[in-house]
């Protein structure tokens, strides 16, 4: 049986060189790698993993591997894949990867189900599909399964759902949800990435331009603050009254999207939800109107109902699909309506992926610890632990050459009284 599916083991010498790069700017990860490889936590453990194939997923996959995990990856998106890298970890590595840019639905699906025939103890998520397909159609196999973890809003979602129904078979490690992640990495990696995309695949300005914004939360908030320094009036739409409000204190226009779909050239969705952006929007919005997602899955564009209102479309240039509506008027579909950021770029930077990453390796070590100890955690979506989180922040800190002021024995117990008042 084949161990591997990339595009082109050929491509490997590139991808080593690209993965050697974004090591450098994940010092937090690099020290964990160096105490995982000399106390090897996850010694003979079978990890299947299920996330975007880039250089930054490679630096973790290399780092699970030195802690003795036997590591089996796919990707999480079929757009999102770096195939040098892909080449690198299977040829440079040695780890099992399946994972093709521009794969078909059909060869996404048999990856994932390349990743369950390793049998799996740990799984590791990027939108939960691992953890779906192994409750839909391998139930049999999911108690040997220690625990799992989540790296992403989308999945978190999902997995909350599965856990309010009852069907969720094993615990889930929420990394989303750990502050080293999401205020670092939604807010400020898919800020810069989610412009990035936009710029590579459009080269428009966007000073001057109307930027709607659909979605106000940490990933939403990143795109807004550097839309709007970019010079861009930006305008957010929300269902969330505190979130927006939030939007509206923060300086941004804030209307439903109704009414900014008349007056934007730009939209970029990242909701977790579906339809964001539907039929009712299209028919309103200008001709050469440009929309995008960055959301973790292509479905916050109503793209059939596009489909519908159009009477031809083109390839304008890579990435970009130009529908022309029945009334004339263009619209242009970035990336098929799948992450822009790692569609038509390279993803988050390496720095903010750092701890992310270190988030999912400590998680790993965690699960297994829990497991050593016989406290066994029930089948439900956990936070990180607070300890990880901080201890990941510290590394970060000192990789930065920063230092940060420690409570006093009297500041400590002031705050750990009553007692004391005005």
């Amino acid at each position: 049986m084949r161990h591997h599916h990339v595009k082109n083991i050929g491509l490997a010498k590139e991808g080593l060189r690209r993965i050697e790069w974004a090591e450098r700017e994940m010092p937090v990860l690099r020290s964990i790698k160096e105490r995982f490889k000399k106390q090897k936590p996850l010694k003979g453990l079978r990890l299947g993993c299920c996330l975007h194939v880039t250089t930054e997923t490679a630096n973790l996959a290399i780092t699970l591997k030195e802690g003795g995990a036997n590591v089996t990856l796919c990707a999480s998106n079929p757009l999102s894949t770096q195939d040098d890298v892909a080449a690198a970890l299977v040829k440079d590595f040695g780890i099992p990867t399946y994972a093709i840019k521009g794969e078909d639905n059909k060869t996404y699906y048999s990856h994932i189900q390349a990743v369950i025939r390793s049998n799996p103890q740990i799984t590791m998520d990027d939108g939960a599909d691992v953890v779906s397909l192994l409750h839909k159609e391998h139930g049999d196999i999911t108690s040997q399964i220690l625990g799992g973890t989540e790296e992403t809003t989308t999945g978190v979602i999902r997995l909350r759902a599965m856990e309010k129904d009852g069907v969720l078979k094993y615990p889930i490690i929420a990394v989303n949800d750990a502050l080293t992640k999401h205020l670092f990495d939604n807010r400020y990696g898919t800020g810069q990435s989610t412009i990035d995309g936009i710029l590579r695949a459009t080269n428009v300005l966007l000073a001057g331009k109307n930027i709607v914004i659909a979605g106000y939360g940490w990933c939403g908030r990143g795109v807004a603050s550097r839309a709007k320094g970019l010079g861009a009036t930006t305008i957010v739409t929300e269902v969330d009254p505190t979130k927006a409000l939030e939007a509206a204190m923060d300086g941004f226009l804030v209307m439903p999207m109704s009414e900014a779909a008349a007056i934007g050239d730009l939209f970029i969705t990242l909701t977790g939800d579906i339809s964001v952006i539907r039929k009712e929007h299209f028919i309103k919005m200008k001709t050469g109107a440009i929309i995008c997602n960055s959301g973790h899955f292509n479905v916050e564009i109503d793209i059939p109902a596009l489909k519908s209102l159009s009477a031809k479309k083109r390839i304008a240039r890579n990435f970009v699909e130009e529908f022309t509506l029945k009334n004339g008027r263009k619209i242009n579909l970035l990336a098929e309506g799948r992450l822009i950021n790692l569609s038509s770029a390279e993803g988050h930077p390496a720095s903010v992926m750092d701890m992310s990453f270190a988030n999912q390796a400590l998680s790993a070590e965690f699960l297994t610890k829990d497991h050593g100890s016989k406290i066994n955690l029930e089948p439900k979506v956990y936070s990180v632990p607070k300890e990880i989180d901080e201890e990941i922040a510290k590394l970060k800190l000192q990789s930065m050459g920063i230092k940060i002021d420690s409570l006093t024995a009297q500041q400590q117990k002031y705050l750990n009284s009553w007692q004391e008042g005005t």
